[in-house]
């Protein structure tokens, strides 16, 4: 079974150079691939794989149309492209509307229509469960959870009491939902328990990576917007706010109380302070340390890049001695301007 190039051009809407009859079946990277691959160039990193290319199919621009040694499909934007041709290609398996003997689904749970639940799953009382969800297997939906039409849990999520899904959002294996935040309050030395009571809403076609943490609130509710994006193992505190269509990269971390604007890019391993506030637009780079209100759109970086270990350490050397660096610079600039001082006194 396959796709033709033909008939992906047509459903894609894009025009295409070679033979319409070819038939592309998987995927593959441009330097792997062989016949019946289906491949994309977008970077220019990969160009000098294009020539030698044994893919039946490459999605490309058309300004690079001309290199390709096979059949092309010409596209302004590549990497989107091949996102709907591989999806036309290789479908996603969904699984027929059941639900398993070992799966547990209490008496006062609703499901709707073409609903599967998967082996030992749990859903919980009050559960509210739209048509065409999918829970994987192990996933643990506790009390008053709503998923909404179309969603998705792969397998192993855990959805604490309360919690909204949004329709046709995906949560993928491990994820926790609607945990208790990180919040206690200091008795005598003692760390006292604060009840956390508020819920986590998450809009319409988000995804939410393996192993990702959402916190419930504290007191009102954690929202995630409509489209966003956070990648696997990444820390999302107690009554944060996330607008739509941004995106989280992997094992970055969000304190509580934070908001963070549409549009929005956090990098990898990035970290944000809490009661802050990120515009629309903001881009934060790898590694980024955000300790402040970002208050205008923009691309921020912050931290050194890798470099030779006996130049690191220099570096470190002398950022210490920065402080002492800093009075003598002062005290020599005040001398300065005593000397020009006694200059303008004694005259031409």
């Amino acid at each position: 079974m396959g796709v033709t190039v033909g008939e992906l051009a047509k459903s894609l809407g894009l025009a295409y150079r070679g033979d319409a009859t070819a038939v592309v079946n998987h995927a593959a990277s441009l330097a792997e691939a062989g016949p019946g691959s289906l491949t994309f160039l977008a970077n220019s990193r990969y160009r000098r794989h294009l020539a030698d290319t044994q893919a039946t199919l490459v999605v490309l621009e058309e300004s690079l149309a001309g290199e390709c040694p096979t059949n092309a499909l010409i596209a302004p934007n590549p990497h989107l492209a091949y996102a709907h041709a591989l999806a036309l290609v290789m479908p996603r398996h969904r699984p027929p509307p059941h639900v398993h003997d070992s799966a547990v689904v209490d008496e006062t749970a609703y499901l709707g229509e073409r609903v599967h639940v998967g082996a030992q799953a749990y859903i919980g009382p009050d559960c509210h469960i739209e048509d065409d969800v999918e829970i994987g297997p192990g996933c643990v939906l506790m009390r008053g959870v709503m998923v909404r039409r179309g969603a998705r849990l792969v397998a192993r999520v855990t959805i604490c009491d309360g919690s909204v899904i949004g329709e046709s959002s995906v949560l993928q294996p491990g994820a926790v939902i609607g945990a208790e935040g990180f919040g206690f309050a200091q008795d005598n030395g003692q760390w006292i328990k604060v009840p956390q009571v508020g819920r986590v809403v998450i809009g319409a076609h988000a995804e939410v990576g393996a192993n990702t943490t959402i916190d419930c609130g504290a007191i009102g509710d954690t929202v995630i917007g409509d489209g966003v994006k956070i990648d696997n193992l990444v820390q999302v505190g107690h009554n944060c706010r996330i607008g739509d269509h941004s995106i989280m990269v992997a094992c970055s971390g969000v304190a509580g109380s934070t908001e963070i604007g549409r549009h929005c890019a956090i990098g990898g391993m990035s970290a944000i302070a809490g009661h802050i506030r990120l515009v629309d637009g903001v881009q934060v780079t790898g590694m980024g340390q955000v300790t402040k209100s970002l208050t205008e759109p923009g691309v921020y970086s912050s931290g050194t890049g890798v470099e030779p270990n006996r130049q690191w350490r220099r570096s470190v050397a002398r950022f210490h001695q920065l402080d002492d660096m800093a009075k003598r610079l002062r005290e020599l600039e005040k001398r300065l301007r005593e000397l020009d001082g006694d200059r303008d006194a004694e005259g031409p």
